[in-house]
């Protein structure tokens, strides 16, 4: 676990993460209204670039980490291209029906379906969950309560594995991984699920205490450990983003 957070922290980290949160929303947006195919390759292009050299991350992760994604294009291209409607037919067998229409249309669907997979990819790899909920208190003045709710729940999840781990290495060491069938099945999930709920439960409660202690309701400004604000990677990953934008503005007029 610790060398998967080990990586190479570049400027794309020290961008301020609610300029970076709303640039991605915005990049998927104006993704989801281009219709075309060249298009959509200068934009996948230019994402994949800043996702390749600027995540930090060593080259056998990043291709370890789009392998479910490229599936996701397969599948998801193959599907229009195999049985979309179209005029100029370039293949018929049985259900199968391939024309050049349908080729194009799921090429462009499995290509936006990868930009959506490494713009958020991108985002993630470079994105502190800490910082993220900061910022959004600082710049974007969200409640402290919810965001602190947030942090603690995501806090949970490694909690959760290693207790799930605990109660596992457990009933091994008492035998209790013997059950086989159906009936096995279920009663590992009871045995499983009802230590780990009541145990979240709890802890759940003493984190609403801790907050309400702390004065997390109130409505008077508060001071932060984190000061989340704005610097030159900020301009230079604007810069970036706008450029990409230009070029495919100007790619527009040839094609």
């Amino acid at each position: 676990m610790r060398e998967w957070e080990m990586v190479k922290e570049t400027w794309l980290h020290r961008v301020n993460p609610s300029l970076k949160l709303a640039v991605a929303l915005l990049t998927c947006i104006v993704v989801l209204f281009v219709r075309n195919l060249e298009l959509m390759a200068f934009i996948g292009s230019g994402l994949l670039l800043l996702f390749l050299l600027f995540t930090g991350q060593p080259l056998k992760r990043i291709l370890l980490l789009l392998i479910p994604f490229c599936a996701i294009f397969v599948s998801t291209a193959s599907a229009m291209i195999l049985f979309g409607n179209g005029q100029t037919l370039w293949f018929e067998w049985g259900l199968i029906r391939i024309t050049e229409e349908s080729f194009l249309r799921g090429m462009l669907i499995g290509l936006r379906a990868l930009v959506f997979a490494v713009l958020g990819l991108t985002f993630a790899l470079t994105t502190r969950p800490v910082n993220l909920f900061y910022s959004l208190m600082q710049q974007l003045r969200m409640d402290p309560k919810y965001a602190y709710s947030f942090m603690a729940a995501l806090r949970l999840i490694p909690i959760m594995t290693e207790e799930f781990e605990t109660i596992r290495n457990a009933r091994k060491v008492r035998g209790g991984e013997r059950v086989k069938g159906l009936k096995g099945i279920l009663f590992k999930m009871k045995v499983y699920t009802i230590p780990l709920l009541s145990g979240s439960i709890r802890r759940a409660h003493r984190i609403a205490v801790a907050m309400e202690a702390k004065r997390f309701s109130d409505k008077e400004s508060r001071t932060y450990y984190y000061d989340i604000g704005f610097s030159g990677n900020d301009v230079l990953f604007l810069a970036y983003m706008g450029m990409l934008g230009i070029v495919v503005y100007g790619a527009k007029e040839f094609f």
